[in-house]
C-alpha cells in the first residue's frame, strides 16, 4: 500500500504538516530580517510623535509640566508671533515652490535635448548645490546679499541700482533673499527627478507627434506634462513639506528678522524650546501645526492633480 509520502502517478506529495512548518519558518525568517529596523522605527519615529502629541497638552517652564488640555491650541490664535510665522511660511510656500518646480521642469527638458553639448557638466553643476552644507551656503548667501556684498556692488557697477538694496534688513527683500537661497539649492534636486522621468518616455511618441505636425510647445503640453504628472505631484508634495519645515536658511541668513519678518514656524519652535524661556509643551503644539499644514496642502495638491489613488 502506498504511503501519503509516496507518489501518485509519479508525482511526489509533500505532507501537509511539513508544508505548514516550512511556511511558518519562512515567515519567522522574514520577520527576523525586518525586526531590528521595525523596532528602531517605532522607537525613534513613532514614539517621539506620540510623545510630542501628549506633550502638546501640557504646559510649564522647562520640565515642570502640567496637563492643561486644549489651552495650548487656543493660545495659538492669540499669539501674534505664531500668526506671523504662519504667514511668512505660507508666503515662502506659495511663491517659492511653483517657481522652483517650473524652473526645474524647464531645465530638465533643456538638458534632455540629445543635441546639447556638455550635458553632463551642466547637469552636475545644477545638481551640486543640493550636496552643499546648509549652514555653509546660508552663510555665503548672507555675505553675498549684505549691504556692501557682491550682489549690491555688481548691481551698482552695472547702473541697475543707484544705492545698495537692503537685502537683509528690509522685510520684503529679506523674504526675497530667502526665496532665492532655497530655490538655488533645491532646483537641481527636483530637476534630477524630471530628467529620469523624461528619459523613460518613449521617443516614438514624439516622432509620431512631429509627423502629425505638432509643434514643440504642443508636444510639451500634450506629451511631456501628462507623462510627468506623477513626478510633478511627488516633487510638489516633497517641496511643500521641505518649505513648511524651513529652518536653516532663515536661521543663518536673517535670524528671523527684521522684526520677525522672515521667521518660520520651525524657527519659532526652536526659539520656544531653546532661546526663550523653555516651553516644550507649547513648542510641541506649534510643531503639530506643521503636521496639519502638510496634510492639508498634500490633500489639496492631490485634488488639484486629480489623482484618485
Amino acid at each position: 500500500m502506498a504511503t501519503p509520502e509516496k507518489a501518485i502517478h509519479g508525482i511526489t506529495r509533500v505532507p501537509k504538516k511539513n508544508s505548514v512548518n516550512h511556511k511558518l519558518k519562512s515567515t519567522l525568517i522574514g520577520w527576523s530580517f525586518i525586526a531590528v529596523a521595525t523596532i528602531f522605527i517605532c522607537l525613534f519615529y513613532f514614539y517621539p510623535m506620540l510623545k510630542a502629541l501628549t506633550l502638546s497638552f501640557q504646559s510649564g517652564t522647562g520640565t515642570n509640566l502640567e496637563f492643561v488640555g486644549f489651552d495650548n491650541y487656543t493660545r495659538l490664535f492669540k499669539d501674534p508671533t505664531f500668526l506671523t510665522t504662519v504667514k511668512n511660511t505660507v508666503i515662502y510656500l506659495i511663491v517659492q515652490v511653483p517657481i522652483m518646480i517650473l524652473l526645474a521642469l524647464f531645465l530638465s527638458v533643456l538638458l534632455n535635448n540629445k543635441t546639447l553639448k556638455f550635458k553632463a557638466f551642466f547637469r552636475t553643476a545644477i545638481f551640486l548645490p543640493c550636496v552643499t552644507s546648509l549652514v555653509a551656503y546660508s552663510v555665503i548667501f548672507k555675505y553675498l546679499f549684505s549691504q556692501d556684498g557682491l550682489i549690491n556692488q555688481m548691481l551698482m557697477k552695472l547702473s541697475i541700482i543707484a544705492q545698495p538694496i537692503e537685502w537683509l534688513t528690509d522685510p520684503f527683500w529679506a523674504k526675497m533673499t530667502i526665496i532665492l537661497a532655497i530655490t538655488w539649492r533645491w532646483i537641481g534636486y527636483n530637476m534630477i527627478f524630471y530628467l529620469s522621468a523624461l528619459q523613460n518616455i518613449d521617443e516614438s511618441i514624439y516622432e509620431a507627434a512631429r509627423i502629425d505636425g505638432a509643434s514643440p510647445v504642443q508636444q510639451f503640453f500634450k506629451i511631456t506634462i501628462p507623462n510627468l504628472k506623477p513626478i510633478i505631484l511627488f516633487t510638489s508634495i516633497t517641496s511643500t513639506i521641505g518649505t513648511l519645515q524651513l529652518f536653516d536658511e532663515v536661521m543663518n541668513i536673517t535670524q528671523g528678522g527684521p522684526g520677525n519678518a522672515t521667521m518660520t514656524i520651525s524657527q519659532y519652535i526652536y526659539n520656544l524650546s531653546f532661546k526663550y524661556t523653555p516651553d516644550f509643551g507649547y513648542a510641541a503644539t506649534v510643531s503639530y501645526v506643521i503636521v496639519i499644514l502638510i496634510v492639508l496642502f498634500s490633500i489639496l495638491q492631490f485634488k488639484v492633480a486629480g489623482d484618485k489613488q
